[in-house]
Formats: structure tokens, C-alpha cells, sequence
């Protein structure tokens, strides 16, 4: 049996490996900023926002009184904030023996004659939900830093600026007309940035995490680019997407499609980059003498397995989301096969099945970055073939 000393696990990259890497991060870095100076929308470029209530209306808020269910849809007594006591009109979208007094509600307000509900001055619009959201979002929080502390914490730092990043660049930029691919690719690349080097630091492990992602967009971004003519995809038919080209006429409604496909695999692509990354170093820490070969095929092992459980958290993603949507076509006299191309489903599928693919073909990528980078110290521990007993 071989005998060796004993390490703590992968050795520190060389010089040559680190100046590499901050070099071609530090181009990717470049770009990503000149993308996103030379995309951003100037003032005067995005269209003005639009009143979203009809002249005559404006929304105010209440708490629910009583409910009487003799009237037709029921009727609802309702105490605004300013302390008036209104009538309104319940919806039928929302059945009025569900709503409880005490509730918080808001209410469509509409001058004399502007109502379309003859007799209605105010109508139920919907329920104020911000406490319980609220709420809900503080439990996550706290179940994040019990089991995450400080590294979940950064990652939902990183998350906000990810969102934020989303709401102030890339939206404006894809109504102002701006290139929705590269709109795309300057946000994957600005996201990535933040929530991968802000949660899980500077390191090389991290940066190999990284490429592996970047890589992964690339593949999505070809596919999303290909699929869209190669699968006739004509979102423009789409009720939302005709009423944002009315909207905003600069706006290429394709390219909305493409970018939000890309988007759509920059969170899965950082959930499985990251994860096999951190596979091939730990792989490297409890067995520093393996060869690079011999990690990466250990470290794949656990990347097939990651794959086929991730396949089955997309695929149920979209079906919980678009359950109602499923459930409508389900009870049409179609074969499944022919629901399956339409449009309105076809639009969600196909970019499920593009980041998939982008999914699975980072996973061996960024195990091959990490079994090179992590490399083996020059001191090592017993091997696995040594601990195994095998000559």
C-alpha cells in the first residue's frame, strides 16, 4: 500500500492558473459594463407610463364591513380609510360569501356616470395583501439565515440586486428597442456577477462556477435564438404580447421571448454550476491524491444525479405554474400531443426544454474546469484507491 503525508485538500492555484483566470474574468467584467452603458436606456427612449385606470376612476382602500348576499353578486359594505362608509359592488371573479368583515380591501372608485356598472360608484377590485406577503417574506428570510447564516443572507442581498438590476435596466431597455439578445446577455452577465461572487466570494472555486454558468447562457442564448424561428413561435398572438407592442412600439416582442428565455436559465445554470463546483473541491479535499481524471469522473457521478433530479424540478415548476392553464386544455377535445403544440403552452415548453439543455451541458463543463483547478497538493493524503486497500 502506497503511504502518503497527510494535506487538507486541494492545493492554492498557481500564479500563472489566477493571473489567467483574473484576466479573462476581468474581460468578461469589461464587457459586461460596456453592455450595460451602451444598452441603457437614455431619457426620452422608453415610453411613457400609461394611467392604468380609466379616466373617471381612481382606487382607494377600506376595510369590509358586512356582506349582504341577497343582492345580485352580493353587495358590500365597506368603511374607506378617510372613515366613509361606501357601498360596493362585489366581483364575480371573487364570490362574496368568501370575504369576511374585518377584511382589508381595495375598491374602483368611479365619478358619476363613468362607471360601466350602472348604480355602482365603487367596485370591489381586489384584496390588500401586503402584511401577508410581508410576513411570508420575513419567514423566508429567517429560514434562509437559520440554515445559511451569512452566506444566505449575501445571497439575498445578491437576489435583491438581481431583481433590481432586472426592474431598472432590462426592462426599460427591452421597451426602449434596444438589442433584446444582448440586453439579455448584459443582465445574465451583470446577475451572475453579483449573486455568485457576493454569496460564495472570490475564489478560484467560484470562478469556475462562473465560467461554467457563463457557458451554459451561451448555449441557451444559441438555442433560444435558433428555437424561436425553428419552432414558429408567434408570440405576438399572446394577449400580453400584443398589449405590450401597443404599448411600447419600439419593443421586439421575439426578442422579449429570447431574452426571457435566457433569463430563465441563469437561476437553474447558478444552482447547478455552483453545486458541482463545490462537488469537485470537496471531492479533491477527502481525496487529495486522486488523479484530475479520477475526480472528474467522481464529481460527474453526483452531476448526473443533479441533473436528473433538476430535470424534474423544472418540468414541475412549469406544471405548478401553469396548472390552471394545463387544466383548461385537458378537458378539450385534443390529443395530448397536439396541446402540447400550441401556442400558449408551446411558448412555455420550449424555453423549459432550452435552459434544460443549457443545464445539463454546463454541468459536465464546469466539472471539467474544477477537476483541472482544483488542483492536487504537492503533499498528500492516502489516495482512494489506498483507503480502499487496492495496491
Amino acid at each position: 500500500m502506497h503511504t502518503h503525508s497527510h494535506s487538507d485538500g486541494p492545493a492554492p492555484a498557481s500564479r500563472g492558473v489566477k493571473l489567467v483566470l483574473a484576466v479573462v474574468m476581468a474581460a468578461l467584467f469589461a464587457l459586461t459594463v460596456a453592455g450595460l452603458v451602451w444598452l441603457w436606456p437614455a431619457p426620452g427612449q422608453t415610453p411613457d407610463k400609461r394611467p392604468w385606470l380609466d379616466e373617471g376612476a381612481q382606487l382607494v382602500s377600506g376595510t369590509l364591513v358586512s356582506v349582504d348576499l341577497e343582492r345580485a353578486d352580493g353587495q358590500l359594505n365597506v368603511r374607506l380609510d378617510s372613515g366613509q362608509t361606501v357601498v360596493a359592488q362585489a366581483s364575480p371573479g371573487v364570490p362574496a360569501e368568501t370575504m369576511r368583515p374585518g377584511e382589508s380591501l381595495q375598491l374602483i372608485h368611479f365619478d358619476a356616470g363613468a362607471n360601466p356598472v350602472a348604480g355602482a360608484d365603487y367596485v370591489f377590485f381586489d384584496y390588500h395583501r401586503e402584511w401577508p406577503m410581508i410576513a411570508i417574506a420575513a419567514l423566508f428570510v429567517l429560514a434562509v439565515f437559520a440554515v445559511a447564516r451569512l452566506k444566505g443572507l449575501l445571497a439575498l442581498v445578491g437576489l435583491g440586486g438581481a431583481l433590481a438590476m432586472v426592474w431598472l435596466f432590462t426592462l426599460p431597455a427591452l421597451t426602449a428597442g434596444k438589442n433584446p439578445l444582448l440586453v439579455a446577455l448584459a443582465t445574465a452577465g451583470a446577475v451572475l456577477f453579483i449573486v455568485i461572487y457576493l454569496a460564495h466570494g472570490v475564489s478560484v472555486k467560484s470562478t469556475t462556477a462562473l465560467l461554467g454558468t457563463f457557458a451554459g447562457i451561451a448555449v441557451v442564448a444559441c438555442l433560444a435564438w435558433a428555437a424561436i424561428g425553428f419552432a414558429k413561435l408567434t408570440p405576438l398572438a399572446g394577449e400580453n404580447m400584443a398589449e405590450l407592442a401597443a404599448a411600447a412600439p419600439a419593443v421586439d416582442v421575439n426578442g422579449v421571448l429570447l431574452c426571457g428565455m435566457v433569463l430563465a436559465g441563469v437561476g437553474v445554470l447558478n444552482d447547478v454550476t455552483i453545486t458541482q463546483a463545490s462537488a469537485v473541491w470537496e471531492l479533491r479535499a477527502a481525496a487529495p491524491g486522486d488523479s484530475r481524471l479520477a475526480v472528474f469522473r467522481h464529481a460527474m457521478s453526483i452531476g448526473r444525479d443533479h441533473i436528473a433530479s433538476t430535470v424534474y424540478t423544472i418540468a414541475f415548476a412549469y406544471v405548478g405554474t401553469s396548472l390552471s392553464l394545463l387544466t383548461i386544455a385537458s378537458t378539450l377535445d385534443f390529443s395530448l400531443t397536439s396541446l402540447l403544440t400550441f401556442e400558449d403552452i408551446a411558448e412555455e415548453l420550449i424555453p423549459t426544454l432550452v435552459a434544460s439543455i443549457g443545464l445539463v451541458l454546463a454541468i459536465p463543463i464546469t466539472t471539467a474546469l474544477g477537476a483541472w483547478l482544483a488542483v492536487k497538493p504537492k503533499t498528500t493524503g492516502p489516495s482512494r484507491d489506498d483507503r480502499a486497500g487496492r495496491p
